[in-house]
């Protein structure tokens, strides 16, 4: 947001990010982008509020944050020689007037073969603990990747050209 000349708060929220009993991943993202929106506008009543989730997807199976190094290293080896899905929501919300949107871009992102001794060593790494599919592609997750069809800045979590549109579209920023 900084690049774009935007001037913005950090502020974490905390909510239950465990799905829902039979929940599809773009349902997932959509609501805990939602969730993260409104759970922020009780701490900031006069604002424009960007909240997102980001969710990794092989096949049917939704892959959020690791739980621990093992976790990590039992995700990269299944994304290992594949492509999966990277759905990452956002919702934006105007708090003075209520009036919001949610979105939910989604990428491909295919990963080379990797050695055995690659998952071990990157899964031990600290910046996979905090990811979805426990890789940042913007970090040492990167050189796993053969393959991108999409948005990079969604793979980072805030899909950042499709945001910037929207607050122009919206009248939230102008030129």
């Amino acid at each position: 947001m900084a690049q774009y000349g935007l001037e913005f708060t950090v502020h974490p929220v905390l909510v239950d990010e465990q799905p829902l009993a039979h929940e599809e991943p773009q349902a997932y993202v959509r609501r805990l982008a939602a969730q993260k929106a409104t759970e922020a506008q009780a701490g900031f009543a006069d604002h424009l509020i960007l909240a997102g989730d980001t969710v990794v997807v092989l096949d049917a199976d939704m892959m959020g944050k690791p739980r621990d190094n093992q976790d990590a290293a039992e995700m990269i080896g299944r994304l290992s020689g594949n492509t999966h899905r990277v759905l990452s929501a956002y919702t934006l919300l105007d708090s003075r007037t209520g009036d919001f949107l949610i979105r939910v871009p989604e990428t491909l992102v295919t990963f080379r073969k990797l050695p055995a001794e690659w998952i071990a060593w990157y899964s031990a790494q600290s910046e996979v603990l905090d990811k979805a599919g426990a890789y940042a592609i913007q970090g040492m997750g990167g050189a796993m990747v053969e393959r991108i069809e999409g948005s990079y800045s969604t793979v980072m979590g805030f899909p950042m050209e499709a945001i910037i549109w929207d607050l122009l579209d919206k009248g939230w920023i102008t030129l």
